[in-house]
């Protein structure tokens, strides 16, 4: 059976423990002020505080650590004993521990820092992330990134167990689940060799001119697929892939045409590979978005990244 007394000792025990603490830090506070000051008098009107209470304070701290911290003489003088001048240093070491641990919780709840777990599928609905990214780096240095990659399904998952508080991914099946901000889709290109590129002369192409020719797709083009069924044509599919660096690495190197996102041409130098927009019929890429669980608790560092893709690029 569940023991609630078990769980108010436990409850008391552990408040006790951070009263103590905090009121340790009280008294090293004390008497950083009295050893600064080297005179309790002193220390006592910078303190705000009467001195009888402040020499109490001190006697307390020199009974809990069993060793006496100063030595008094009768100018109201005090001296740092052996003891005194090493705590002394550990001190001033806590309260600027202390200090940098209270920043750090604060620019963690204000978004500041920290690390963020974000789940990215691996395909071309990604491509355009790493401008994003950039665009959030240079306002908040001092976030981190986890990245998980997967398919949809796996995406929704890792945000379903609490891996991932963002996905970037396809648009839910089950909308009513997820907060969204829907991504803008972009047009289709073909990526050619130099030495590919002369068999379409014009700066862009028809899906009919690439039938014959080997072509490296992502496993979600289906509409190009379909097209070429609509009009008779078997097209010469080299590679399904789902890895848009690789497709246009396969490219660079003379195997066949990669067909990517046209935010794909920031890849690859544009001397090694030449990209030619898809014209006819226009193809652009599934909707995409940035998604994350409804009615649960996001951290400031997520709502800032979120805000970054609900801007509207000029």
């Amino acid at each position: 059976m569940y023991n609630i007394n078990k769980v108010v000792i436990s409850y008391e025990k552990k408040y006790e423990i951070t009263r103590r603490y905090l009121v340790d830090i009280r008294k090293l506070q004390y008497f950083l002020a009295v050893a600064e000051e080297g005179q309790i008098t002193k220390a006592a009107k910078r303190l705000h505080m009467a001195q009888p209470p402040l020499s109490q304070q001190l006697k307390l701290l020199e009974t809990e650590l069993g060793v006496r911290l100063i030595e008094r003489s009768g100018s109201r003088k005090i001296k740092l004993t052996a003891a005194g001048q090493t705590l002394r240093i550990r001190a001033e070491q806590m309260m600027e521990l202390s200090k940098k641990t209270v920043k750090e919780l604060k620019d963690i709840e204000e978004g500041t820092q920290g690390t963020l777990p974000v789940g990215i599928t691996a395909s071309w609905d990604a491509t355009f992330l790493p401008k994003k990214i950039n665009t959030f780096h240079e306002q908040y240095p001092g976030v981190t990134f986890q990245i998980w990659e997967g398919d949809a399904n796996k995406i929704e998952e890792l945000l379903r167990s609490g891996v991932v508080e963002i996905g970037i991914t396809r648009i839910p099946a089950d909308i009513e689940n997820y907060e969204t901000v829907t991504l803008p889709d972009e047009p289709i290109v073909a990526a050619f060799s130099p030495q590919e590129a002369c068999v379409v002369p014009s700066d862009s192409v028809r899906l009919v001119e690439l039938a014959d020719k080997p072509l490296i797709i992502c496993y979600k083009h289906e509409a190009l697929l379909n097209y070429y069924r609509e009009v008779g044509l078997e097209p010469k599919i080299l590679c399904r892939h789902t890895d848009v660096r690789s497709m246009l690495a396969w490219a660079v190197a003379g195997l066949g045409i990669a067909i990517v996102p046209k935010s794909a041409t920031n890849f690859i130098p544009s001397n090694n590979l030449i990209f030619k927009e898809i014209i006819e019929p226009p193809f652009r890429t599934k909707p995409a978005a940035v998604i994350w669980m409804r009615n649960r608790y996001l951290s400031a560092a997520a709502r800032h990244f979120i805000d970054i893709f609900a801007k509207v690029d000029s």
